[in-house]
């Protein structure tokens, strides 16, 4: 069984139910996203995906 799960959807999914449980992370998370997504987009996301 082949499973390809992309990285931003994971990370989104994680962040959103983080902001629900505890709603002051949100700058912190917000932050932290948009630093991994522009390093990824950077760098290249070609080795990100897992199978």
């Amino acid at each position: 069984m082949n499973m390809n799960i992309s990285l931003a959807p994971l990370v989104s999914l994680i962040a959103g139910v983080l902001i629900l449980v505890v709603p002051r992370l949100l700058n912190y998370i917000v932050a932290g996203y948009l630093i991994i997504v522009g390093l990824i987009g950077l760098f290249g996301g070609s080795g990100f995906h897992m199978r």
